[in-house]
């Protein structure tokens, strides 16, 4: 099959309507061939075109831990793949938890098209899938981790679905604070800053609060908001 031209309309391959709505997996053209994307209840996603900030969600989670030994870490979201994959090429890492709630997103990794970005890492005998929804997930789970890397919305300001809005309420910030080991980090991925945010995460009792941002071609930089469980 031919690769789509750069100006060709997107493509789609699948579509899933489940419980928490639509999930729409498109193809595009890009200068280096195919791109992939995910549209969420109408709403883009992530697509496979970059990845900078979701490398940069990990690096940087996996960086303020400051040389924890066999640190554990659970990844809120597979999407396209990127940060499972950036956490599987790090040694570090001793155990790596991903929680995704679509089945159709676990099924273009193992048997579609983003298998390309994430087969390697699902091989990888550190990684466990969890097909779960993360906001109940962290409500309900007795397991802890060194690292919550959280990359389910476009951020804490314009969440995919209503239910996700919790997750970053002072109950979900308390949720995610109790999964966390002593001196854990929560790192945020957000397509834009929020200080509203900011302030949330240290009502909440984190301390280290901070905001890396990464710089896009327009508009405003994507950020991983992160910050710590006191020890």
């Amino acid at each position: 099959m031919e690769p789509l031209s750069q100006d060709a309309a997107p493509r789609t391959l699948d579509r899933r309507s489940g419980p928490f709505g639509e999930v729409v997996l498109r193809e595009r053209g890009g200068p280096d061939g195919e791109i992939h994307e995910i549209i969420a209840n109408g709403c883009f996603l992530m697509d496979t075109s970059d990845g900078r900030s979701e490398r940069l969600l990990m690096d940087a989670a996996y960086e303020a831990l400051d040389g924890r030994p066999d640190p554990s870490v659970l990844i809120g979201g597979l999407g396209v793949g990127f940060s499972l994959a950036r956490a599987a090429a790090e040694p570090g890492w001793s155990r790596i938890a991903v929680a995704e709630r679509e089945q159709a997103i676990i099924e273009w990794h193992t048997s579609g098209p983003l298998k390309r970005i994430s087969a390697a890492a699902l091989a990888d005998p550190r990684t466990t899938v969890l097909h779960t929804d993360l906001v109940g997930y962290l409500h309900n789970t007795s397991d802890t981790y060194d690292a919550l890397c959280l990359d389910i919305d476009n951020g804490p300001d314009w969440t995919v679905t209503e239910d996700n809005g919790s997750l970053y309420s002072p109950v979900g910030l308390a949720a995610c604070a109790r999964c966390l080991s002593p001196g854990g980090v929560l790192a945020v991925w957000s397509a834009q800053p929020s200080r509203n945010f900011e302030d949330s995460l240290r009502n909440a009792g984190f301390s280290g609060v901070r905001t890396e941002e990464i710089r896009v071609a327009r508009g405003v930089p994507d950020v991983v908001h992160l910050a710590v469980r006191p020890a």
